[in-house]
């Protein structure tokens, strides 16, 4: 058909002229003529709409099948505790954008919103390519490295290898049980600790100085004393410690996990086993279980801080609810860093006490990350962002700009007088606290199944158990320890 159509077509503009040489009759002619232009239209039409189809389903093909949505590179951030945090990061993120010619869809949530939505979304596979969630490294990233969810990012690592300290390297080298391998399969971006914040001004307004005691039970009781005093002399309606008890929050068991350090309770052996059978160790951890309920029942803790949730705790102290916190960044710092009287002469920062037996402190690290997914799209496009964010000169210059709520974890970037100015006690404290070598890991990096216990919040159940339930300290002891015991094999 369409070759007989293009025929008709071909010799249309011939066989429509009259040419009396030929003999024919005008009439007829003529209606010849008329019935051949109704070919060529019909001839035209036709052709037109197959044109049209072709294109429309070259169309349909472009708009199912094209990469437009996929190489969009999607990236869910934990959201800053400051406007300048979160504006760094968009910076950043909006330099790369124009360097590669790649376009980023950047979303933030806060840490509590973004942990339930991660969870949620790995039951539906609607996931970013990155995450960079900053309590992943205890909690989320081992076990996904485990179960092979997570892309390995060796080749990001290696080239800057030699810039990053061993133990941060060992925060991401996980087992991956589907691959059978270990390898690295997140990217440490920066790190941080727990300090002490409290009220230097509140201190002053009841005589009291910042000469406080170093030694672990002076330490805690001078913070009581100091409620008392606020309570009578100033009539405020304040509490002294302002530790967090919740099961809800994160800062819970990162701050059980660091006393459990005081108390040398340890938790693992160097090959990542168990030791919660010890007598000892569970003699530990009823001993600390006291020693909260203690200060609770007593009225120094705030019965709001079962309820906290991640943010809470710098609330209540930046509002003068606490007198003092723990916290594991430079938030509650940085979220006063633009009012220099608060920041430099009202708002103070102390390393822990020594520990009860007198020998110094040891550190637990946080080492925040980033992961990509194994079913990510785009992970050439996600490992070049990454590649550009782990230049020294990158991530200093937004660690910077962010005010300091994160320390480095590449070499170089300390050497930027930033982070040991000494005007800046809030910055060149924990710096001291990160760079004298006493610190320590999480657990999870000695064997991935404890992420979970740190994921279920064990201790914050713990807690509960004793000061809402009545439970004693040694029935909480017990039901913790059944639970890790289950957790570790289970995952065995």
């Amino acid at each position: 058909m369409c070759k007989k159509l293009g025929q008709v077509t071909k010799g249309s503009n011939h066989q429509c002229k009259a040419n009396p040489t030929f003999g024919s009759k005008p009439k007829q002619t003529s209606d010849r003529c008329r019935l051949k232009y109704r070919y060529v239209f019909i001839a035209t039409l036709v052709s037109l709409i197959v044109v049209a189809c072709t294109q429309n389903q070259t169309s349909l093909f472009s708009v199912n099948n094209s990469p437009t949505e996929s190489k969009v590179l999607k990236i869910w951030w934990d959201k800053g505790f400051t406007l300048e945090e979160d504006e760094a990061l968009q910076q950043l993120v909006s330099n790369w954008e124009k360097q590669s010619s790649n376009k980023v869809k950047l979303s933030f949530y806060s840490t509590d919103e973004l942990s339930q939505k991660v969870e949620r979304e790995l039951r539906t596979g609607d996931l970013p390519d990155l995450i960079a969630l900053f309590k992943s490294e205890k909690s989320l990233a081992a076990r996904l490295a485990w179960e092979g969810k997570l892309a390995d990012v060796s080749d990001v690592i290696e080239p800057v290898k030699v810039l990053y300290p061993e133990a941060v390297l060992q925060t991401v080298n996980f087992y991956n049980k589907v691959e059978q391998k270990r390898s690295y399969y997140a990217l440490p971006i920066h790190q941080a600790t727990i300090h002490v914040y409290y009220w230097r001004d509140l201190l002053e307004k009841v005589g009291r100085s910042d000469d406080i005691p170093k030694d672990w039970d002076g330490f805690w009781n001078f913070w009581k004393q100091a409620q008392n005093d606020l309570r009578a002399k100033e009539k405020l309606d304040i509490y002294g410690l302002g530790l967090p008890l919740s099961v809800a929050a994160g800062d819970t068991y990162q701050a059980f996990e660091q006393i459990l350090e005081a108390y040398d309770v340890q938790i693992l052996d160097a090959k990542g086993q168990l030791r919660v059978d010890d007598p000892q160790v569970r003699q530990g951890i009823v001993k600390i279980l006291n020693w909260y309920a203690q200060s609770y029942r007593q009225g120094y803790l705030p019965p709001e801080a079962l309820q906290w949730l991640n943010p809470d705790n710098n609330r209540s102290l930046l509002n003068r609810k606490v007198l003092m916190t723990t916290n594991d960044t430079l938030s509650i710092a940085t979220a006063v860093r633009q009012d220099l009287d608060i920041y430099n002469k009202k708002l103070g920062i102390l390393e822990l006490p020594n520990k009860p037996n007198g020998k110094p402190m040891r550190y637990l690290i946080t080492v925040q990350q980033v992961i990509l997914f194994a079913d990510s799209k785009n992970q050439t496009m996600a490992k070049d962002f990454l590649s550009h964010l782990l230049q020294s000169a990158i991530i200093g210059n937004y660690l910077k700009v962010a005010g300091g709520r994160h320390s480095p974890v590449l070499t170089p970037v300390w050497k930027d007088p930033f982070w040991t100015n000494p005007k800046d006690f809030h910055v060149s404290t924990a710096t001291k606290t990160l760079t004298e070598g006493r610190t320590r890991l999480f657990y999870t990096f000695q064997n991935p199944a404890y992420s979970v216990v740190l994921k279920e919040n064990v201790w914050g159940k713990a807690l509960k158990r004793v000061l809402v339930d009545g439970r004693s300290s040694e029935q909480a002891a017990d039901e913790a320890i059944e639970r890790i015991k289950q957790i570790f094999a289970e995952w065995q």
